[in-house]
């Protein structure tokens, strides 16, 4: 079988992705398999917030029992704090300064930096409870999986970068992507779900 390349479309916000991510890095170890790294943001700002979910209070609400949904299907529960998430004062952010951080962290390394700053971004969001929506939180990442701090803020703040987010925005319009996480296989093929380690083997593995 041929090497296959799969490109990842994910929101730092999203428990979905956070479900699926180390699904994909198991098929990474056992199969002659690319994964590229690309950005979806859902909401990038309060305002798309509210006009999503009608306020900030009804959007936390809301995702938090998304929240309950991925914990039950996660391989590992325990990488889920809720009712951690749910004391915080802060507002639920949006993922779009993470999408930044995490194409700075490409432009520093490679997709695969992009695959270990979003793990740490998700880590920090939905376990830590950490606000990534804070631009504190979102270089201490950055330093947590060894990128030079000062490197990375001046990557953070580059045309580069806010670029490089909205090239993978169009290239996810061209497929007409919705929703995530999202797959697109070898250019072709799209999966618009959280797939299951059952469900990774039959279209990988076999």
């Amino acid at each position: 079988m041929s090497k296959v390349t799969i490109e990842f479309f994910h929101d730092a916000v999203c428990g979905w992705c956070y479900v699926l991510s180390p699904r994909l890095r198991k098929l990474v170890e056992r199969a002659d398999v690319e994964v590229k790294q690309r950005c979806f943001v859902l909401q990038r700002n309060d305002e798309e917030m509210v006009q999503r979910f009608g306020s900030l209070a009804a959007a936390k609400s809301e995702i938090l029992n998304h929240w309950v949904a991925c914990q039950q299907r996660a391989d590992d529960p325990t990488r889920f704090n809720i009712e951690g998430m749910r004391a915080q004062p802060f507002s639920y952010p949006s993922g779009y300064l993470a999408a930044l951080g995490a194409k700075a962290a490409e432009l520093l390394g490679n997709s695969d930096t992009h695959w270990d700053y979003f793990d740490e971004i998700q880590r920090l969001h939905l376990k830590v409870n950490d606000n990534i929506g804070d631009r504190d939180v979102i270089i201490a990442a950055a330093g947590n999986i060894g990128l030079d701090t000062a490197a990375f803020t001046q990557a953070l703040d580059s045309d580069e970068v806010r670029q490089a987010v909205e090239a993978d925005l169009k290239r996810a319009r061209e497929f007409n992507l919705r929703s995530i996480p999202s797959l697109i296989i070898n250019g072709e093929h799209v999966v618009t779900d959280t797939l299951t380690n059952e469900q990774i083997e039959q279209l990988f593995l076999q």
